[in-house]
């Protein structure tokens, strides 16, 4: 990935903090049962928007991106400047209890190694969480990010866990719309009818319908 990308794309001045990402936090912890200590390790994790909140809980957290522009936003101690497509990551095996990355995987020409390199230094009953977009809905999209690699769907997503020696797998799709996470029916069924109808010259001004559209997919494997 171009060492400018983050300066440019997650330019605060174009991408604003927000409170999502402490809401998005809070979901996945409660979810999949994370727990003050343990051993956390976010993959490419940019600006710190979720590593920050992860932290926050009472994780031990670790992280890795290829690019330290925003190193002094980091509220951990334990950042490492990692290129992962030449480097392995500079863990030992079995080292953690949650591996999780969001937005990272569609960056590699060949994905399969992160899930390699997240199986090796996972603990036994470790999990490996990650978010990416899902090709199916947002095709259209995928490529104006440039630095896009390889898209995923839900088969494809399932099967470079088990194929890459991962067990009890699972793929959703995800809206980035916490008022959906806890809620029923109608707000499910306005969010499905607004990706249908809505035009897309209302993503950029409507969140609502932005996050209607742009679903991602939500996953997770164990190591054995």
């Amino acid at each position: 990935m171009n060492n400018n990308y983050l300066e440019v794309v997650y330019n605060p001045e174009n991408k604003p903090y927000t409170d999502y990402p402490k809401k998005l936090v809070k979901y996945l912890a409660e979810r999949y049962q994370m727990k003050p200590g343990n051993k956390f390790l976010e993959l490419g994790c940019g600006r710190g928007d979720f590593l920050n909140e992860f932290t926050e809980i009472g994780l031990e957290t670790y992280a890795i991106d290829n690019n330290d522009y925003f190193k002094k936003n980091l509220k951990t101690n334990n950042f490492f400047k990692v290129d992962m497509t030449k480097s392995q990551l500079p863990f030992e095996e079995n080292s953690f209890d949650i591996v999780y990355s969001k937005s990272f995987i569609e960056h590699f020409y060949y994905p399969e190694e992160i899930f390699k390199e997240a199986l090796r230094i996972l603990k036994p009953g470790g999990k490996f969480i990650n978010l990416t977009p899902d090709w199916e809905t947002i095709y259209k999209s995928f490529y104006e990010d440039y630095t896009h690699r390889t898209p995923f769907t839900v088969t494809s997503l399932k099967d470079i866990y088990s194929i890459n020696g991962f067990k009890n797998t699972f793929v959703e799709k995800f809206k980035q719309l916490p008022v959906l996470w806890d809620r029923g029916f109608v707000a499910k069924f306005l969010s499905e009818v607004t990706r249908i109808i809505a035009p897309n010259q209302l993503n950029k001004k409507y969140k609502w319908v932005r996050f209607s559209k742009e679903i991602m997919l939500l996953s997770s494997g164990q190591k054995k």
